[in-house]
Protein backbone atom coordinates (compact mmCIF):
# COMPACT_ATOMS: atom_id res chain seq x y z
CA UNK A 1 0.00 0.00 0.00
CA UNK A 2 1.13 3.56 -0.49
CA UNK A 3 1.36 5.97 2.43
CA UNK A 4 -2.24 7.17 2.10
CA UNK A 5 -3.66 3.65 1.97
CA UNK A 6 -1.50 2.54 4.90
CA UNK A 7 -2.69 5.46 7.00
CA UNK A 8 -6.32 4.71 6.13
CA UNK A 9 -5.86 1.03 7.01
CA UNK A 10 -4.35 1.85 10.38
CA UNK A 11 -7.19 4.26 11.16
CA UNK A 12 -9.64 1.40 10.60
CA UNK A 13 -7.51 -1.01 12.65
CA UNK A 14 -7.26 1.49 15.48
CA UNK A 15 -11.05 1.92 15.58
CA UNK A 16 -11.49 -1.86 15.40
CA UNK A 17 -9.02 -2.53 18.24
CA UNK A 18 -10.15 0.31 20.51
CA UNK A 19 -13.77 -0.80 20.21
CA UNK A 20 -12.82 -4.31 21.33
CA UNK A 21 -10.72 -3.06 24.24
CA UNK A 22 -13.50 -0.74 25.41
CA UNK A 23 -15.99 -3.63 25.32
CA UNK A 24 -13.80 -5.87 27.44
CA UNK A 25 -12.83 -8.19 24.59
CA UNK A 26 -9.54 -9.94 23.96
CA UNK A 27 -7.96 -8.29 20.91
CA UNK A 28 -5.42 -10.04 18.67
CA UNK A 29 -3.94 -8.35 15.61
CA UNK A 30 -1.90 -10.44 13.18
CA UNK A 31 0.38 -8.07 11.26
CA UNK A 32 2.65 -8.58 8.28
CA UNK A 33 6.37 -8.80 9.25
CA UNK A 34 7.03 -5.70 7.11
CA UNK A 35 4.37 -3.65 8.91
CA UNK A 36 4.94 -1.31 11.85
CA UNK A 37 7.06 -2.60 14.72
CA UNK A 38 5.14 -3.77 17.78
CA UNK A 39 6.09 -0.60 19.64
CA UNK A 40 4.99 1.71 16.83
CA UNK A 41 1.80 -0.29 16.32
CA UNK A 42 0.85 -0.04 20.00
CA UNK A 43 1.65 3.68 19.97
CA UNK A 44 -0.61 4.22 16.95
CA UNK A 45 -3.45 2.15 18.38
CA UNK A 46 -3.13 3.94 21.70
CA UNK A 47 -3.35 7.46 20.30
CA UNK A 48 -2.29 8.88 23.64
CA UNK A 49 -5.26 7.36 25.48
CA UNK A 50 -3.31 4.71 27.40
CA UNK A 51 -5.94 2.18 26.32
CA UNK A 52 -3.72 0.08 24.05
CA UNK A 53 -0.69 0.29 26.31
CA UNK A 54 -2.75 -0.88 29.28
CA UNK A 55 -4.21 -3.62 27.10
CA UNK A 56 -0.76 -4.96 26.24
CA UNK A 57 0.34 -4.93 29.87
CA UNK A 58 -2.84 -6.75 30.94
CA UNK A 59 -2.61 -9.29 28.11
CA UNK A 60 -5.87 -8.03 26.63
CA UNK A 61 -4.15 -6.80 23.45
CA UNK A 62 -1.81 -9.16 21.62
CA UNK A 63 0.22 -8.42 18.50
CA UNK A 64 1.53 -11.26 16.36
CA UNK A 65 3.05 -11.69 12.91
CA UNK A 66 1.38 -13.53 10.05
CA UNK A 67 4.37 -15.80 9.40
CA UNK A 68 4.32 -17.25 12.92
CA UNK A 69 0.51 -17.52 13.03
CA UNK A 70 -0.29 -18.89 9.58
CA UNK A 71 3.06 -20.46 8.61
CA UNK A 72 4.62 -21.72 11.86
CA UNK A 73 6.57 -24.43 10.04
CA UNK A 74 6.78 -22.69 6.69
CA UNK A 75 3.59 -24.17 5.29
CA UNK A 76 -0.11 -23.40 5.61
CA UNK A 77 -2.68 -25.83 6.98
CA UNK A 78 -6.35 -24.89 6.97
CA UNK A 79 -7.19 -27.48 9.63
CA UNK A 80 -4.36 -26.39 11.91
CA UNK A 81 -5.36 -22.73 11.61
CA UNK A 82 -8.96 -23.46 12.53
CA UNK A 83 -7.80 -25.44 15.57
CA UNK A 84 -5.52 -22.56 16.53
CA UNK A 85 -8.26 -19.92 16.43
CA UNK A 86 -10.71 -22.24 18.19
CA UNK A 87 -8.16 -22.64 20.98
CA UNK A 88 -7.65 -18.86 21.15
CA UNK A 89 -11.41 -18.38 21.60
CA UNK A 90 -11.40 -20.93 24.43
CA UNK A 91 -8.47 -19.20 26.14
CA UNK A 92 -10.19 -15.83 25.88
CA UNK A 93 -13.31 -17.27 27.51
CA UNK A 94 -11.31 -18.87 30.29
CA UNK A 95 -9.57 -15.56 30.94
CA UNK A 96 -12.96 -13.89 31.41
CA UNK A 97 -13.12 -11.85 28.21
CA UNK A 98 -16.47 -11.22 26.53
CA UNK A 99 -15.13 -12.44 23.18
CA UNK A 100 -12.04 -12.77 21.00
CA UNK A 101 -11.65 -10.05 18.38
CA UNK A 102 -9.02 -10.82 15.73
CA UNK A 103 -7.70 -8.93 12.74
CA UNK A 104 -5.31 -10.50 10.26
CA UNK A 105 -3.26 -9.27 7.29
CA UNK A 106 -3.64 -11.86 4.52
CA UNK A 107 -0.75 -10.70 2.32
CA UNK A 108 1.30 -13.70 3.47
CA UNK A 109 -0.72 -16.07 1.27
CA UNK A 110 0.56 -14.96 -2.13
CA UNK A 111 4.15 -14.79 -0.90
CA UNK A 112 3.89 -18.31 0.53
CA UNK A 113 2.55 -19.70 -2.72
CA UNK A 114 -0.94 -20.35 -1.33
CA UNK A 115 -3.25 -19.97 -4.32
CA UNK A 116 -6.57 -18.15 -4.43
CA UNK A 117 -8.62 -21.35 -4.23
CA UNK A 118 -6.79 -22.48 -1.08
CA UNK A 119 -7.35 -19.10 0.54
CA UNK A 120 -11.02 -19.20 -0.47
CA UNK A 121 -11.40 -22.70 1.01
CA UNK A 122 -9.87 -21.49 4.27
CA UNK A 123 -12.03 -18.36 4.47
CA UNK A 124 -15.14 -20.42 3.76
CA UNK A 125 -14.28 -22.84 6.55
CA UNK A 126 -13.84 -19.97 9.02
CA UNK A 127 -17.61 -19.42 8.85
CA UNK A 128 -17.98 -22.01 11.60
CA UNK A 129 -16.05 -19.73 13.96
CA UNK A 130 -18.28 -16.74 13.19
CA UNK A 131 -21.26 -18.80 14.32
CA UNK A 132 -19.78 -18.52 17.83
CA UNK A 133 -20.97 -15.32 19.49
CA UNK A 134 -17.58 -15.11 21.21
CA UNK A 135 -15.61 -14.57 17.99
CA UNK A 136 -15.19 -11.54 15.74
CA UNK A 137 -12.78 -11.66 12.82
CA UNK A 138 -11.47 -9.10 10.35
CA UNK A 139 -9.28 -10.07 7.38
CA UNK A 140 -7.70 -7.45 5.17
CA UNK A 141 -6.29 -7.90 1.68
CA UNK A 142 -3.68 -5.51 0.35
CA UNK A 143 -4.43 -4.94 -3.35
CA UNK A 144 -0.71 -4.52 -4.06
CA UNK A 145 -0.10 -8.11 -2.96
CA UNK A 146 -3.47 -9.73 -3.66
CA UNK A 147 -5.06 -10.12 -7.09
CA UNK A 148 -8.35 -8.46 -8.02
CA UNK A 149 -9.76 -11.95 -8.46
CA UNK A 150 -8.86 -12.91 -4.89
CA UNK A 151 -10.32 -9.70 -3.45
CA UNK A 152 -13.55 -10.19 -5.43
CA UNK A 153 -13.75 -13.80 -4.23
CA UNK A 154 -13.39 -12.70 -0.61
CA UNK A 155 -16.18 -10.18 -1.06
CA UNK A 156 -18.47 -13.00 -2.14
CA UNK A 157 -17.44 -15.26 0.74
CA UNK A 158 -17.75 -12.56 3.40
CA UNK A 159 -20.94 -10.53 2.79
CA UNK A 160 -19.95 -8.03 5.50
CA UNK A 161 -17.11 -5.72 4.49
CA UNK A 162 -15.45 -2.96 6.48
CA UNK A 163 -15.04 0.49 4.96
CA UNK A 164 -11.57 0.93 3.48
CA UNK A 165 -11.13 4.23 5.30
CA UNK A 166 -12.90 6.18 8.00
CA UNK A 167 -15.17 8.88 6.66
CA UNK A 168 -16.19 6.83 3.63
CA UNK A 169 -19.78 6.59 2.45
CA UNK A 170 -21.20 3.40 0.97
CA UNK A 171 -24.54 3.37 -0.86
CA UNK A 172 -26.58 0.31 -1.83
CA UNK A 173 -29.67 1.05 -3.88
CA UNK A 174 -33.02 -0.70 -3.50
CA UNK A 175 -36.16 -0.28 -5.65
CA UNK A 176 -37.60 2.41 -3.35
CA UNK A 177 -34.54 3.95 -1.75
CA UNK A 178 -31.06 3.24 -0.46
CA UNK A 179 -28.99 1.85 2.37
CA UNK A 180 -26.37 4.43 3.35
CA UNK A 181 -23.49 3.24 5.54
CA UNK A 182 -20.28 4.76 6.79
CA UNK A 183 -19.97 8.41 7.71
CA UNK A 184 -21.78 11.47 6.33
CA UNK A 185 -19.39 14.29 7.13
CA UNK A 186 -17.35 17.05 5.50
CA UNK A 187 -15.36 14.67 3.29
CA UNK A 188 -18.44 12.80 2.05
CA UNK A 189 -20.95 15.68 2.20
CA UNK A 190 -21.05 16.15 -1.57
CA UNK A 191 -21.56 12.42 -2.13
CA UNK A 192 -24.40 12.33 0.43
CA UNK A 193 -26.16 15.23 -1.31
CA UNK A 194 -25.72 13.44 -4.63
CA UNK A 195 -27.45 10.36 -3.20
CA UNK A 196 -30.51 12.45 -2.33
CA UNK A 197 -30.67 13.82 -5.86
CA UNK A 198 -30.29 10.33 -7.29
CA UNK A 199 -33.17 9.14 -5.10
CA UNK A 200 -35.45 11.65 -6.83
CA UNK A 201 -34.20 10.54 -10.24
CA UNK A 202 -34.99 6.93 -9.38
CA UNK A 203 -38.62 7.77 -8.73
CA UNK A 204 -40.86 5.47 -10.85
CA UNK A 205 -42.02 6.82 -14.20
CA UNK A 206 -45.61 8.13 -14.39
CA UNK A 207 -48.42 6.05 -15.76
CA UNK A 208 -48.02 6.43 -19.57
CA UNK A 209 -51.80 6.41 -20.04
CA UNK A 210 -52.55 9.08 -17.46
CA UNK A 211 -49.24 11.02 -17.57
CA UNK A 212 -49.12 11.17 -13.79
CA UNK A 213 -47.65 9.23 -10.94
CA UNK A 214 -49.74 6.42 -9.52
CA UNK A 215 -50.25 7.70 -5.98
CA UNK A 216 -47.79 9.00 -3.37
CA UNK A 217 -44.26 7.61 -3.41
CA UNK A 218 -42.30 6.42 -0.39
CA UNK A 219 -38.52 6.95 -0.33
CA UNK A 220 -36.81 4.52 2.05
CA UNK A 221 -33.42 5.30 3.60
CA UNK A 222 -31.73 2.70 5.79
CA UNK A 223 -29.22 4.64 7.92
CA UNK A 224 -28.76 2.03 10.66
CA UNK A 225 -25.14 1.49 9.57
CA UNK A 226 -24.33 5.18 9.37
CA UNK A 227 -21.74 5.67 12.11
CA UNK A 228 -21.74 9.48 12.01
CA UNK A 229 -23.82 12.20 10.41
CA UNK A 230 -22.87 15.86 10.61
CA UNK A 231 -25.50 18.55 11.12
CA UNK A 232 -25.19 19.80 7.53
CA UNK A 233 -26.10 16.36 6.15
CA UNK A 234 -28.99 16.08 8.63
CA UNK A 235 -30.34 19.39 7.31
CA UNK A 236 -29.88 18.16 3.73
CA UNK A 237 -31.96 15.09 4.52
CA UNK A 238 -34.70 17.16 6.15
CA UNK A 239 -34.71 19.63 3.23
CA UNK A 240 -35.05 16.67 0.87
CA UNK A 241 -38.10 15.41 2.79
CA UNK A 242 -39.63 18.88 3.15
CA UNK A 243 -39.40 19.36 -0.61
CA UNK A 244 -41.42 16.26 -1.40
CA UNK A 245 -45.01 16.71 -2.64
CA UNK A 246 -47.84 16.30 -0.15
CA UNK A 247 -48.48 12.66 0.66
CA UNK A 248 -44.98 11.52 -0.30
CA UNK A 249 -42.77 10.15 2.50
CA UNK A 250 -39.08 9.88 3.26
CA UNK A 251 -38.97 6.88 5.59
CA UNK A 252 -35.72 6.88 7.56
CA UNK A 253 -34.61 3.84 9.55
CA UNK A 254 -31.89 4.73 12.03
CA UNK A 255 -30.48 4.20 15.51
CA UNK A 256 -31.14 6.26 18.66
CA UNK A 257 -28.18 8.63 18.19
CA UNK A 258 -29.21 9.71 14.70
CA UNK A 259 -32.81 9.99 15.86
CA UNK A 260 -31.63 12.41 18.53
CA UNK A 261 -29.84 14.53 15.93
CA UNK A 262 -32.84 14.58 13.59
CA UNK A 263 -35.31 15.49 16.31
CA UNK A 264 -32.93 18.03 17.80
CA UNK A 265 -32.68 19.84 14.46
CA UNK A 266 -36.44 19.95 13.95
CA UNK A 267 -37.54 16.81 12.12
CA UNK A 268 -40.94 16.99 13.82
CA UNK A 269 -41.73 20.06 11.70
CA UNK A 270 -41.35 18.02 8.49
CA UNK A 271 -44.51 15.91 8.00
CA UNK A 272 -43.01 14.10 5.00
CA UNK A 273 -40.21 12.71 7.20
CA UNK A 274 -41.05 9.40 8.87
CA UNK A 275 -38.63 7.99 11.47
CA UNK A 276 -38.28 4.33 12.37
CA UNK A 277 -35.85 3.89 15.26
CA UNK A 278 -34.09 0.63 16.06
CA UNK A 279 -32.24 -0.22 19.26
CA UNK A 280 -28.50 -0.87 18.91
CA UNK A 281 -29.09 -4.52 19.77
CA UNK A 282 -31.59 -4.85 16.91
CA UNK A 283 -29.20 -3.16 14.48
CA UNK A 284 -26.33 -5.44 15.46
Amino acid sequence: MDGVDSEARWEVLAAFARTGLARGEKVMLVLDPSDLSDGDAVSYLDGGTGQAENGVRAGQLVLARSTSVYLPDGRFSKERQLRSYTAEVARAREAGYARLRTGGDMSWASRAGVNAQQVADYETSVAALFADACFTGLCWYDRQHCSDHLVATMRNIHPLQVMEYLGALEVTWSPNGARIAGSAELGSREEFTKVLHQALERRPSPDPFRYEFDGPFRYEFDLTDLAFMEAHCVWQLMDFAAGLPKGHKAAVRCGPMLEMALRGLGSAAVPQLELHVEDEEDVA
